[in-house]
């Protein structure tokens, strides 16, 4: 199974930026859709964007024009670069495929607060 490592989260005040990282094990990355989603205290795991192998992007229209999704094949990474960030970004940010395939990592924390 293949696993995955989050990180780069931390305590931002609000406004501020934040780049998270996940780095993937397997030879099969470069195939996949990838995604990264986050989970508030109590509120189920929502989806805030993927890429797929050829670099397109979507994003969830809470976060559009503020994150940017971009994935190195080369370094079987993604990255999830956060501007402009907001109270209501505060939670755990997981990345996985887009299918959900992988084994969950440990998530990284966002808290944005002044």
């Amino acid at each position: 199974q293949v696993q995955v490592v989050e990180s780069g989260g931390g305590l931002v005040q609000p406004g501020g930026s934040l780049r998270l990282s996940c780095a993937a094990s397997g030879s099969s990355f470069r195939l996949w859709t990838m995604a990264w989603y986050r989970q508030a205290p109590g509120k189920q795991r929502e989806l805030v964007a993927h890429i797929t192998s050829g670099g397109s992007t979507n994003y969830a229209d809470s976060v559009k024009g503020r994150f940017t999704i971009a994935r190195d094949n080369a370094k079987n990474t993604v990255y999830l670069q956060m501007n402009s960030l907001k109270p209501e970004d505060t939670a755990v940010y997981y990345c996985n495929t887009l299918r959900q395939n992988y084994s969950w990592g440990q998530g990284t924390q966002v808290t944005v607060s002044s």
